[in-house]
Parts: C-alpha cells; structure tokens; sequence
C-alpha cells in the first residue's frame, strides 16, 4: 500500500486501495504522505477514526521519523465553523436560557412543556462555556469535558452560512474557527471530515488548503456524504424561525407574508403521505412554495447588503443567510429538475417533524467534476470490492471505469484488475485468516423472508445458535421492530444479558457487552459500522436478512427507477450494491483481531438461493469457511463455548 500510494503520487494518477482490519491502513497511507512536498489533506467518515489519527497515530508517527527527516513533521485538524466557539454568539447567549429555538423542532431541542424545567441547565451550561472561553486555545467542541446539550452549543457556535467574516466580524481577530484554517494552512497533514470535504467541493475548493495528495479514508461513505452536503429541506418551523430572525430587519408586510407561508406549509404537508413525490409538487403544496419563495426573495430586498458600518452585522447575516437557504431551496423545489429528487419526510418518533426535502438524484457527476482535479486521490476503506471487482464502488465515485477484465484476487498483496482513465487499484488483503477463523453460515432452509419484523423460524434458529455459544452474540437487525421481537424472545426463553440499542447511550451499551461475556446486543443500522469488540465477548453476529434498501427510501428508489427507466435493472444497480457494502460492514463485526475465532450466521436463505445477486454478495464478504447446514454452525459454536 506504501509503495502503490507513493508510486501513484509521483505519476500523478489516482488510486483505490481496499485493505481490510488489522492492515495498518492508518499508517500506510500516512508514512508515503510525508514524502510530499505541501499539505496532504485526509479525511475520514467517522469522528472516532479522526480522533485516532490525531490523538494516537500521527504523534506517534511524527516522533518516529523525526530523526529520519532531520525534523518533526506537523498535524491539524480542520472541522466545520459550527465546532467552534463564537466569540460573537458568545457575546449575546443568554444564561438565563435560549430564546430564539426556544420553539424549533430540532432534534435536540426540548419538548413543549420541558422548557421551565430545563431552561436552568441550559443557562448553567452556557455559563460554563464562558468560563471555558477563557481559557481554551482552540474553542473546539471535542475539548469541552465534560460537554453541553447540542441547544446549548447552538448558542455559541456560528454555522458557516452565518458568519460575516473575520473582515467583517468585531471578534474576527480572535475566531477560533479562521485560526484553526491558519494552522491548517501551516501544518504538513491536515485530518478532516467527510462532511466538510463535501461542502469544500460545492463551495469551489474554498475551505480547505490547498494540496496536492487527498486521502479519503472510509471512503465507501463518501458519495451518501456528497449527498447529503447537497440536500436541502423547507420545514414550517425553519419558516417561522426565519421571520423571527429577521422581523425588525424587514418590513411588517415581509413578515406577514412569512408567517402565512409557514401556515400554507403546514397545511399542505399534513395532507400528504410521507414518501417520493414522483409527479411533482401537488397543487397546494407548489403553491406554498411559492408563497415562501416570494417572501424570501422580498425579505432578502428589505435587508440589503451587509456594510462594515451596521451596528450588528452578525445578526443581520444571520436573517439573511436563513431567508437565502430557504429562497434558494424554495426555487429549486419549483424547478423540478430531473437531476433532483423531492420527497416528503414525517417523523414517526412522535416528535410532529413534517420537511419537505430535495436532493440530486447522483453525485458521480460532481465528484468527476470537483473531486479529482488538480490533485492526485487515494481512496481507502476496507469495503471497496463489491462481487470481487472495484468497478461499482469506482462508479460511484464519479471515475470512469474500464470494460470488465479478470476479478481481483482477494490474497495479500494482490493486485486488482479493476482500473479505468488515470486510476488503478489495488487490495491489499488481510492480515487474518478468515477460512480458519470465522465460518460464514446461511440458514438456507428458512422460508424467504415476508412480513417485517422477525418471522418464527428465524426467531427459533436464532435462539439455538444463541443457546449453542451461551451468550458473546451481536444481533445486527433490519428494523428496530425485529431486534426487539429478538430481545424479547431471548429474554423470555434464556437467563443471558440481552442489551437492546435505545434502552441505554450505545456506548454504554458496547462496554457493557464487552465487560458481561455472557451478554447479547442486539440493534439497527448504526451497530453495523460501529462496533469494534474483539476477543471472546463477540464470537457470534447474527443477521436477520439482507440489508436491502427499503421500498421507501426516497432517493435509493428514485436512482433505482432512474436506472430501470434507461433499460437498466435498477435492483441490481442500486439495490444490490447498497446491501453488499452493508452487509460487508455487518460481517466485518465478527474477525478483528488474529485471535478471534467465530461464525457469521445470515437468516435470509437469499444469500444461498436467489441466482445472481446471491454469489455477488457473498464475493463482496471475507473468504470464510461456507456452510448451509445448520449442525455444522451449531456445532462449531459449542466448541467455541468449551474453549
């Protein structure tokens, strides 16, 4: 992997590297990145990886070659404004608690009702910042132990669209987030995120510095992050919360117009369903649309322009950057470009969320565009083969890809085939052995799976191969209907430990399964990715079925009928892929250290029967030893319970 990257920066040509857990995939990247004269840039998915790069890795490395290179190489950290404290919004937070969210309907924000009670914590949390302002280096979030409410930092921390500008900003000379881009600029490798990256693209290269080597690790998480920096959404909340902002920078008849918006928005999603909206905007929802657009467009004329001379620049950017957002959404909602998808959002946790959203039917284009010029990319994950072949992941992120040749060999050190116009790639392997470490186990004589939720058959075999081992089973679920149908039934027919995600903070779930060897954890999508528990507590992962996308995610379905509409198989060109990188991720759960020993048992007969996309999927997985028959997993986890 050293010698790919180094070779690929010298001939300038980009690079997809697949290397598995326990690789060293961190330090291969890194070592080769000294060698290049500028900033390297690299970033990650997840804040643990870059917490492990900063805090473990590069200090390590640094002091390393420090007598190799004659000098000790440097590290920053590059995150979004919004991590950082503002001196400006500092200046007005109000300890006695928010007022301005004080009626969003955030995520993070309190219930109706909860505000009396909680506006005291929220003012002591604010108070406690003030007091931290005074003697933090770098205003960042991650260093304010212990941490606040997500509402409380909102009141201290400025979102990129809302700030002025250090130039015209009174705090400007003392902005943690502009001196954190100085360090950036000064530094040999700068860590990010995948989020910020995305934005930097969009906005033109703006933000971060420029370089000539870009590694983006966890890269199989890119494209849905691209996707997601492009999507925008209208909330009747986000309406209201606008013309409040605003109200004493425009007119009376502005605001007026805003709030009968607001109410027209309201309306018109409370009438229709939750899901794709695949002939347009209906008529009363396009025209609150309308309504909104032309309130914002008129407020934004009331405002005007932002001089060094206003008495608060920085709230009149704020109104003005949240008429903007929503002007600009408002106006591409009514365009209806095919390139875009609109869908209507509920939330189903009780909380009364309506959005009305929209977002590009692909990014490939984009990254084709803003992601590889003037800068060699090294793309790394440990999930970048799908069916044996780079060719799909490659695609996705905007490459161009090369007739099909031979597949790639999935031994150490060898070479994919895959390739295409300036780019190669290469998988490394893995330093386990997954033939006589783990055995992959289809449960091939279930019933093909129906009803959502956990069907009977499956529910018992679970039970037996959980009863076989005697706890140490990672449960990773379709729905939170099934993986509580399983807790339940564990619970019912066993003594074991059963952790349920959203009973307790996942953290606090994950060491709880590590320390209680006996236990069980059982949960959805995020357990998937986000577990690393090595040794015996984790010696059986079960998967209830395969991980297809559902019927109702909007912009799955939307490129899946996009593909079918060309004369394509949208199932096998968008569905298929989605659930070989999930599934992948899942299995990977098992194996993460050369001691571990285990079985991945799926209880979706698909993965043996259905013809096609069946074998892709297990070529997309670590070469375990394969069986079907139910005895031979049974057996092999009893061993494993007597060792």
């Amino acid at each position: 992997m050293v010698e790919a990257i180094d070779k690929a920066v010298k001939d300038k040509e980009h690079l997809l590297v697949q290397a598995g857990t326990g690789t060293g995939k961190s330090l291969g990247y890194l070592t080769p990145a000294l060698l290049v004269d500028g900033p390297v840039v690299v970033s990650t998915a997840t804040l643990a990886l870059q917490n492990q790069l900063v805090e473990h890795d590069l200090p390590r490395l640094a002091e390393a070659v420090q007598p190799v290179l004659g000098r000790k190489p440097t590290f920053a950290v590059l995150k979004g404004r919004h991590h950082y404290l503002c001196a400006a919004k500092l200046e007005h937070a109000d300890e006695e608690g928010p007022t301005d969210t004080l009626f969003d309907a955030e995520p993070a924000a309190p219930k109706a009702g909860q505000w009396l009670g909680e506006g005291a914590r929220l003012g002591k949390q604010i108070l406690r910042i003030r007091k931290w302002s005074e003697k933090t280096q770098t205003g960042d979030r991650d260093e304010l132990d212990p941490g606040v409410e997500d509402l409380a930092w909102r009141q201290v921390s400025m979102p990129a669209r809302d700030c002025v500008g250090a130039g015209r900003c009174p705090y400007g000379a003392e902005c943690f987030a502009e001196a954190s881009r100085a360090r950036a600029r000064e530094a040999d490798i700068v860590v990010t995120n995948h989020s910020l990256l995305a934005v930097d693209m969009i906005a033109g290269r703006q933000i971060v510095p420029p370089h000539k080597l870009l590694i983006v690790d966890e890269a199989h998480e890119l494209a849905d992050r691209v996707s997601s920096a492009a999507q925008a959404e209208i909330t009747p909340e986000g309406v209201e919360r606008a013309g409040r902002r605003s109200r004493t920078l425009i007119t009376p008849a502005a605001a007026e117009s805003l709030a009968e918006a607001a109410d027209a928005l309201t309306v018109s999603l409370a009438d229709l369903p939750a899901g794709r909206l695949t002939d347009g905007l209906p008529e009363r929802l396009r025209l609150a649309v309308s309504m909104i657009e032309s309130a914002t467009r008129a407020g934004l004329t009331a405002i005007g322009e932002i001089k060094s001379d206003d008495p608060d620049p920085v709230g009149k950017q704020q109104a003005k950057a949240v008429l903007d957002e929503l002007s600009t959404t408002s106006q591409r909602l009514l365009e209806e470009n095919s390139y875009d998808v609109a869908w209507v959002e509920k939330s189903d946790m009780g909380s009364g969320r309506r959005a009305l959203v929209v977002a590009p039917l692909s990014v490939a284009g984009t990254l084709s565009e803003k992601l590889y010029a003037d800068r060699t990319v090294v793309v790394t994950s440990a999930t970048l083969t799908l069916g044996g072949r780079f060719d799909t992941v490659a695609r996705s992120l905007g490459l161009p890809v090369s007739p099909p040749g031979p597949p790639s060999a999935a031994s150490a050190g060898s070479s994919s085939a895959s390739s295409g116009d300036g780019w190669t790639s290469l998988d490394v392997g893995s330093p386990f052995d997954y033939p006589k470490q783990g055995i992959l186990y289809v449960a091939a004589h279930l019933p093909r799976p129906a009803a959502s939720g956990l069907p009977d058959a499956a529910g018992a075999e679970l039970l037996r191969l959980v009863e076989a081992l005697g706890g140490r089973t990672l449960g990773l679920f379709s729905s939170r209907k099934a993986a509580t149908q399983a807790a339940e039934l564990l619970r019912a027919k066993t003594d074991l430990p059963i952790l349920l995600q959203g009973e307790e903070t996942l953290p606090i779930l994950v060491r709880k399964f590590k320390e209680e060897q006996a236990s069980c954890l059982f949960g959805v999508m995020s357990l998937w990715q986000g577990v690393d528990v090595p040794g015996d507590s984790c010696q059986l992962v079960v998967i209830d079925r395969l991980p297809f996308p559902r019927p109702d995610e909007p912009l799955a379905a939307a490129r899946a009928a996009a593909v079918d509409a060309s004369g394509g198989s949208g199932f096998s060109a968008v569905s298929v892929p989605i659930a070989a990188v999930r599934l992948a991720q899942g299995v990977g759960r098992l194996i993460r250290s050369t001691g571990d020993k285990g079985v991945v048992a799926v209880l979706d007969s698909r993965l043996e029967t259905a013809r096609g996309y069946g074998a892709f999927l297990r070529k997309s997985l670590p070469p375990f030893w394969y069986t079907t028959r139910p005895d031979v997993a049974e057996g092999a986890l009893r061993r494993l319970a007597n060792t």
